[in-house]
C-alpha cells in the first residue's frame, strides 16, 4: 500500500488496520476509551508545533491528528453508530450553519453584528441540544426532567485551566463576574493568604483545595487579560528548560556535577541566564 494525499487511502489503511484475523493487534484492541487520551495528547503537540513555528513537524502532528479522528470513526463505524463520511457532513453542515453571512441570506454584515449571529446560532445550537438530552434521559412520558444548568455542556475532559476559562466565561454571559481585573489579583491574594493558613495548619487536603482555588482564579485573571492559560504555562514550561538548560551546560564547563551544585550557586546561573534573556531580546 502506498502513501497518498487522498483521505480515503487514510481511511483504508485504517480498516485494514482493524481487520480481525489480518490486522494490528494492539489496533483491535482500542475503545473510545483507550484512544480519547491519545487524541488530546496529538491536540496540545499540534499546539506545540504552532507555539515553536515549526511547519515541518506542524505536517506531521496535524495528520497525527486526524488520525485519531479516522481511528474514531472507524470504531464508530464498527458499531453502526457513524462513519467518517457522517464525521465530515456534521461540521459542514454545522460551518455553513454557522456562517449565513457568508452562505446564507445574511449578506453584509458588520463584525459586531456577525459576532451577535454567531452568539444566537451557538445559543440556539445549545437550546436543541438539551432539548435533545432531557428527552434520551426521560425514563417515561410522565416524569419532569429538570432543565440542563449553564455549565453542563463544558466537557470534564478539556485540561483544567481551559474548562476552567470556560466555565467563568459561561458564568459571565448572565453577569457573574467581576469587572475589573484589579479585583482578580486581589482575589489572588487572597488565595495565597489561604494557601499559606493551610499550610502552617499542617492539613494536606486543604493544602490541595487551596492551591486549586487559586489555579481557578489565576486562569480567571488570564481570562480577563485575553490571554490563554494553556498558552502562557506552555511558553512558561519552555522558559524553565531554556534557563535549566543553561544551568547544566554552564555548570558542566566548569566541571561541577549538577547534584553537586549549591542552591546559590545554581540560582546565580539563574539569574545570569534572564539577564542574557533580556539582552538578547533588547
Amino acid at each position: 500500500m502506498q502513501p497518498s494525499r487522498d483521505v480515503n487511502r487514510l481511511l483504508e489503511i485504517m480498516a485494514s488496520l482493524r481487520s480481525p484475523g489480518t490486522g494490528c493487534g494492539w489496533d483491535l484492541e482500542q475503545t473510545f476509551e483507550t484512544i480519547a487520551p491519545f487524541t488530546i495528547e496529538e491536540a496540545y503537540e499540534v499546539a506545540d508545533a504552532v507555539a515553536r513555528g515549526d511547519m515541518a513537524e506542524l505536517r506531521e502532528e496535524l495528520g497525527d491528528l486526524l488520525l485519531q479522528v479516522v481511528f474514531q470513526a472507524r470504531i464508530a463505524e464498527e458499531s453502526g453508530a457513524f462513519d467518517f463520511g457522517g464525521v465530515v457532513e456534521a461540521i459542514t453542515e454545522k460551518m455553513i450553519r454557522r456562517h449565513p453571512h457568508v452562505f446564507g441570506e445574511a449578506q453584509d454584515l458588520s463584525p459586531e453584528e456577525v459576532k451577535a449571529l454567531w452568539a444566537q446560532i451557538k445559543a440556539d445550537e445549545r437550546s436543541a441540544k438539551d432539548a435533545r438530552e432531557r428527552a434520551r434521559s426521560k425514563e417515561d412520558a410522565g416524569k419532569i426532567v429538570a432543565q440542563n444548568g449553564l455549565l453542563d455542556n463544558i466537557a470534564l475532559a478539556l485540561p483544567g485551566l481551559t474548562r476552567a476559562v470556560k466555565l467563568q466565561a459561561k458564568a459571565s454571559s448572565v453577569g457573574f463576574d467581576w469587572n475589573d481585573a484589579r479585583m482578580v489579583i486581589a482575589k489572588i491574594r487572597e488565595e495565597t493568604d489561604e494557601i499559606e493558613a493551610a499550610i502552617e495548619a499542617g492539613v494536606p487536603d486543604a493544602v490541595g483545595e487551596e492551591i486549586g482555588d487559586l489555579l481557578f482564579t489565576v486562569a480567571n485573571l488570564a481570562r480577563h487579560a485575553h490571554a490563554d492559560p494553556e498558552s502562557a504555562i506552555r511558553r512558561a514550561n519552555a522558559k524553565f528548560e531554556r534557563r535549566f538548560r543553561f544551568i547544566e551546560e554552564r555548570l558542566a564547563a566548569k566541571g561541577v556535577a549538577l547534584g553537586a551544585a549549591s542552591l546559590d550557586e545554581m540560582d546565580a546561573l539563574w539569574t545570569e541566564a534572564k539577564i542574557q534573556e533580556k539582552q538578547a531580546g533588547s
